[in-house]
């Protein structure tokens, strides 16, 4: 049976401090995505989400989009870029308008809508998305649909994620530079929660902790939506440069051996078991590790106990960050609730274990889906984000920035469902 054929092609980048990726989809007749390439390189230009070298940054944007190119044997003109850092927040805004008292009709939903729009107050910042949550009449809240109902007043709650205006359009530029369009820009804990939470999980309430190089993105997902997020600057990046500095090493070494050889659990066997610090192709002349023998081996229990010690700071860091959203502390509505770690940070061996430990709730490694396509290499944690954007794109969610006049009522009625369990989560978490 011949395969569906592909009915058009989208692209996505991320932007990493640690690896700039890119991933080129084609989407099949029936709606299914496939995966036509991807490639990634070494990210330059960009530290903890903010663009620090344009030319730099546009030059491994440019670079990771011909390798995705290549492979897919086909180009791209426009992408979706996911935004990590940079001021990440979300915010709950309630517009009204006066309808006289008489019964609610759709063209008062619409004209609410793009009052709503049009009445848009970032503070200065950029707005990512805006979603309706849910209605209120004269007061009254948590109304899902209030059609045909009499009010004096009708309102709505919108849902925001904002960003710091600057440092988008810096990620924008960069992605422009290199002969691209951008077609949006997505928060990276959206993507990366479409990619490894299941609809039930996004749902219920769980957390999800994205570690990335150098930026750490802890949000709540309830309801079916993200409804709060905390952006912390540090990620494993400093895991890093904590070996480098504790065993006096290049940056290079101390990344191969937290990724070949550490751990975020000690094991008793870890005195005994003596590991090089040079690599293939390192100079074998040079000063020796702090704490290594003459053939410049350390004891794996060192290397284990240093990555522990970063892990301690960085793990009450995300602790703290769920307490102040309600997720966690005296009080909270989801005591045992489930958080799920991603991103190129949540690759080390034990994360898991570690983390069920240190915030006392279940934890798992959330992954991208197995799409169609999708090389083995890049159905990692690290890629989950990137993943993500395809999936966001295929769902196109409704938007109140994009809303038109004369808006389709059955497309307005879609939404309603939704709306209510947006609604609850956010009296829940706000």
């Amino acid at each position: 049976m011949a395969e569906p054929r592909i009915t058009r092609v989208i692209g996505a980048v991320n932007l990493g401090s640690f690896r700039i990726s890119a991933m080129i989809a084609g989407v099949q007749e029936d709606g299914t995505p496939v995966i036509l390439g991807s490639g990634h390189r070494a990210s330059q230009g960009i530290k903890r989400g903010f663009v620090t070298d344009m030319a730099a940054a546009t030059y491994a944007v440019r670079d990771a989009v011909e390798r995705a190119e290549k492979l897919a044997g086909t180009s791209v003109q426009s992408v979706t870029i996911a935004a990590s850092g940079a001021g990440l927040t979300t915010r709950v805004d309630p517009i009204e308008i006066e309808i006289g008292g008489r019964r609610v009709e759709e063209d008062d939903l619409e004209q609410l809508l793009l009052a709503a729009r049009d009445t848009l107050e970032p503070d200065g910042r950029m707005v990512l998305h805006a979603t309706p949550a849910c209605y209120f009449l004269d007061g009254a809240d948590g109304i899902a649909n209030p059609l045909g109902l009499h009010a004096d007043r009708l309102g709505v709650d919108i849902h925001m994620v904002l960003a710091e205006g600057a440092p988008m359009r810096n990620l924008r530029e960069a992605v422009q530079s290199a002969h691209l369009d951008v077609a949006a820009l997505v928060a990276s804990p959206l993507a990366a929660g479409l990619a490894c939470l299941s609809a039930e999980e996004r749902d219920l309430g769980v957390a999800l902790v994205e570690l990335g190089a150098q930026v750490t993105t802890v949000s709540i997902h309830a309801g079916g939506a993200l409804v709060d997020m905390v952006c912390i600057p540090t990620g494993s990046a400093d895991i890093t440069d904590a070996i480098a500095s504790g065993l006096g090493i290049r940056r290079h070494q101390a990344e191969r051996l937290k990724c070949f050889h550490g751990s975020a659990i000690a094991s008793p066997a870890d005195h005994r078991e003596m590991i090089p610090v040079n690599g293939p192709g390192d100079e074998q002349i040079g000063p020796l590790a702090r704490g290594a023998d003459d053939r410049n081996r350390i004891s794996r229990a060192d290397l284990v106990s240093t990555i522990v010690t970063e892990l301690d700071r960085q793990g009450g860091d995300i602790a703290r960050a769920l307490e102040a959203m309600g997720y966690a502390g005296a009080g909270a509505r989801h005591q045992r609730g489930q958080v799920v770690l991603t991103g190129g940070g949540a690759e080390l061996t034990g994360l898991a274990d570690y983390m069920q430990s240190a915030l006392g709730r279940p934890v798992r490694i959330g992954k991208p889906p197995a799409l169609k396509g999708l090389p083995e290499a890049h159905a990692a944690p690290g890629f989950s984000t990137l993943a993500g954007l395809i999936l966001q794109v295929l769902e196109d969610p409704a938007d109140i920035r994009f809303l038109s006049p004369r808006h389709g009522a059955a497309q307005r009625q879609s939404g309603i469902a939704g709306a209510i369990r947006v609604w609850r989560a956010m009296k829940e978490y706000f």
